[in-house]
């Protein structure tokens, strides 16, 4: 199977409530009820949003309300019916909308663009245990697109969230062996076109999703600049752009963990907010991947960074990722045709999708 699709991204807080119910526990019954294809709930570790208080969980008095991320994926028409019961429940934080191409079962027949500047990002929904090669399947699946050339991959465990419309929940007495969990990668089309059959023969039931992405750095080197967008599309809606950063947790920018000096510079520049989120296993670049392990002295997770705004302010955040991933780090950015901030006294955007802007939207 293969849909284009509309993939959902609800940035909010942990403590977030609609009534006597958590947000996180709201949002995926939503997505339960009405089937959705796949849907990821995430738990970062560092962020801020529209409000620009800081949550971390390196500070005890700063953790209790830790950003999550919520992620559902399906076709168009059905994510769109489902929209004003989302912005009815969010009442504080950030949804986007991006297009993307939903793949299921046979991966071999897509066809990827291949244009001048622009790769794509592939997207892999797992359950944490599933196996492939007699090993975990996303540790089989990363070595896999490594092998190809892709430019980097990073694994990020949800604690609830359904793949194949069949949901999965980490419960605290549980070993949680079905969690799902997705990996995030980018490469030109051509590495991912030739690991697109290696996948199907690997997955015993592969489901991921393509979109076209720009890699800006990798490993400190400048390989091109963010897109050039206009501000609206020529229905007069706006659009908005995304910048990711996909680096270890040991890579430093001035003796100092590299995403937390970016977290700290967006803040003080002025962002309206940002999101880290701490994967499980992956790379970057050159380097081999890396993750936790028992017998490790140190951590050496990834870390995903993720900033959401107007062109023209990624144009100035740019200039802030530019100078604190000067050494180590794998930089994408990509168009995003909706955005919806929403806060005490503050509406910004709305979720119409703006038209197709460039070669890459």
């Amino acid at each position: 199977m293969t849909d284009d699709c509309l993939k959902l991204t609800i940035y909010f807080g942990e403590s977030d409530r609609v009534g006597r119910v958590l947000l996180s526990d709201a949002l995926m019954r939503l997505f339960d009820d009405s089937g959705v294809q796949v849907a990821v709930l995430l738990r970062a570790t560092e962020g801020f949003g529209i409000k620009q208080q800081l949550h971390t969980q390196r500070l005890l008095t700063l953790s209790e309300d830790l950003p999550l991320v919520a992620i559902a994926v399906d076709r168009r028409e059905k994510l769109e019916a489902l929209l004003p019961e989302v912005q009815s429940l969010v009442e504080g934080g950030l949804i986007t909308l991006e297009r993307a191409r939903l793949v299921a079962g046979e991966v071999t027949k897509v066809e990827l663009p291949d244009e001048p500047h622009e790769a794509t990002k592939i997207t892999l929904y797992l359950g944490r245990a599933e196996r492939a090669d007699g090993r975990p399947a996303y540790v089989a699946a990363v070595d896999l697109l490594r092998r190809h050339g892709l430019d980097g991959a990073t694994v990020l465990l949800g604690v609830d969230g359904m793949a194949h419309s069949a949901r999965r929940r980490a419960r605290f007495f549980s070993r949680n062996t079905n969690v799902p969990l997705m990996i995030i990668a980018s490469g030109q089309s051509e590495q991912v076109r030739s690991a697109l059959a290696p996948l199907e023969r690997l997955l015993a039931n592969p489901l991921l999703t393509l979109e076209r992405v720009r890699v800006c750095k990798r490993d400190g080197v400048k390989l091109a600049e963010p897109q050039q967008v206009p501000a609206m599309d020529d229905m007069g809606l706006h659009v908005w752009q995304k910048l990711m950063v996909h680096a270890a947790e040991s890579d430093r920018h001035d003796a100092h963990a590299l995403y937390l000096q970016l977290i700290r510079r967006l803040r003080e520049e002025g962002a309206t907010g940002a999101t880290a989120l701490r994967g499980i296993w992956g790379y970057s670049g050159r380097r081999d991947p890396h993750g936790d392990r028992f017998w490790s002295l140190h951590r050496g997770v990834p870390v995903v960074t993720v900033v959401v705004d107007q062109p023209s302010a990624i144009q100035r955040w740019w200039r802030v990722v530019d100078e604190v991933t000067d050494e180590a780090g794998l930089v994408t950015s990509e168009i995003v045709p909706a955005f919806h901030a929403v806060g005490p006294g503050i509406q910004r955007g709305d979720l119409k999708l703006a038209r197709r802007v460039g070669m890459i939207l």
